[in-house]
């Protein structure tokens, strides 16, 4: 994509194919082309040590769970949204050296100048760690972004009078 190109179904798409094909192959530098630099992978709580801070250490970090862990990624489905700059995948990721099988959910924001990809962020299917007050993605500035911090008060949630 140029700069400030129209976003397409195809476009979007074919980004996140490109990345998950250059994750596998544990190609670094086809991994951070994917990326503007300052981009950001955010994760649960205590996975991976916090968000992966920009393209060249998620590109490192992605090489080095192949090398280490024997990680191979396969997208399941892929929804994109082109007039938001948005998609949503469905994720399968194999640590095939421990037989381990991760599954999860993946929001993507792209970044409108430059058509690459500015957020990840990472939503794991399993059980809810019953020690955490809060299950929300470490380091994510939700106050920031608009997001609701508070229940809404609605009257089924009020005590009953008495």
């Amino acid at each position: 994509m140029t700069d400030n190109a129209e976003f397409t179904h195809a476009d979007l798409d074919a980004l996140i194919r490109r990345y998950f094909d250059a994750c596998n192959a544990a190609d670094e530098q086809a991994v951070t082309d994917c990326f503007v630099p300052e981009a950001v992978h955010y994760f649960p709580p205590g996975m991976y040590g916090g968000a992966f801070q920009g393209a060249a250490q998620i590109a490192a970090r992605w090489a080095a769970a192949v090398r280490d862990l024997g990680s191979i990624w396969t997208i399941e489905q892929v929804i994109t949204d082109p007039g938001n700059a948005r998609a949503v995948i469905e994720w399968t990721h194999y640590k095939t050296f421990s037989g381990t099988v991760l599954r999860g959910d993946e929001w993507y924001v792209f970044d409108r100048p430059t058509g690459l990809i500015r957020e990840i962020r990472a939503y794991y299917a399993s059980p809810q760690a019953t020690d955490l007050q809060k299950l929300e993605l470490a380091m994510f500035d939700y106050p920031g972004r608009g997001y609701s911090l508070q229940p809404p008060d609605l009257p089924r949630l009020r005590p009953a009078a008495g």
